[in-house]
């Protein structure tokens, strides 16, 4: 049985063009594409996940949030100004609030949820209506914004910018670290967890037989929408490897502590952290 074949990172778009999945297009274009994607998935968009990670990307959610540990601690002077970026459904902006009320008492701190696509951002907001944070106080905020610009967010206005897997689908994404290390204040936290590449030849043989030949089949018999989920697949394995990925958060102007990023399930998602100085 011969190997799946692997996109060749050499074959890089030039300014004018970009990839969307394995196809190459104009740079003007991906931004439509990618929003007719998550418009078509955003009212499956846990269940595409669940089907995607196999029900693994709420464990990893979960990890990520506690590996932030983020909130106001006792005695600090102000609360902390969250960003969730591609934030749509609200799933980690609503456990970091959790975690931060539960592990200290922080029920201060303010959460802006932004989203390029107003589809799935909608999910978040009817989600919203029934959290114990839809309490009239407006901790909690909804943002239609592009990520690689964030033209509604000053700069050095906030502490922790989380993103999860939502980078992969920028058209430009140097552009959004540039602009995630414009708008933390010095001393922020940028984080990221997004699908990755695995580093063990077997599982990754395993992995991509499952992904290319079984989930675009299950997004057509489950979501009716084969094509969004083939694009989704292809859009993981064009993403950089992980050392890239770190590369690139670096040239932003981040420090990135220690390795720079954890693998999750030997390299299917990866947690990258930089810290603003």
């Amino acid at each position: 049985m011969p190997m799946l074949a692997r996109p060749v990172s050499s074959q890089t778009p030039d300014d004018e063009t970009t990839h969307f999945g394995y196809k190459t297009i104009k740079r003007e274009d991906k931004e439509k594409m990618v929003g007719g994607v998550f418009s078509s998935v955003a009212s499956n968009y846990d269940l595409m996940n669940d089907v995607m990670s196999m029900g693994v990307h709420r464990l990893w959610k979960n990890h990520f949030i506690n590996r932030l540990d983020a909130g106001m601690r006792p005695g600090s002077n102000r609360p902390l100004d969250f960003l969730d970026v591609a934030g749509g459904t609200g799933d980690i902006a609503f456990g970091l609030l959790e975690h931060a009320e539960k592990r200290f008492n922080d029920r201060a701190s303010t959460m802006t949820i932004a989203d390029i696509n107003p589809d799935m951002l909608r999910e978040g907001e009817l989600r919203y209506q029934s959290t114990k944070w839809n309490d009239g106080s407006d901790r909690v905020n909804f943002l239609v914004q592009n990520g690689e610009t964030m033209d509604q967010i000053e700069d050095n206005s906030k502490d922790v910018y989380t993103i999860a897997f939502g980078i992969r689908n920028f058209t430009n994404i140097q552009a959004g670290l540039d602009t995630a290390y414009r708008i933390l204040r010095p001393g922020g936290i940028f984080a990221c967890l997004e699908f990755s590449q695995v580093d063990n030849a077997a599982i990754d043989y395993i992995y991509q037989a499952y992904s290319f030949s079984l989930l675009p089949l299950m997004g057509q018999l489950i979501a009716n929408d084969r094509d969004s989920y083939q694009y989704l697949v292809e859009s993981i394995r064009k993403f950089p490897k992980q050392e890239e990925f770190k590369g690139m958060i670096e040239k932003a102007g981040f420090y990135v502590p220690e390795k720079g990023y954890e693998n999750l399930t030997f390299g299917v998602a990866s947690i990258h952290i930089g810290v603003k100085l």
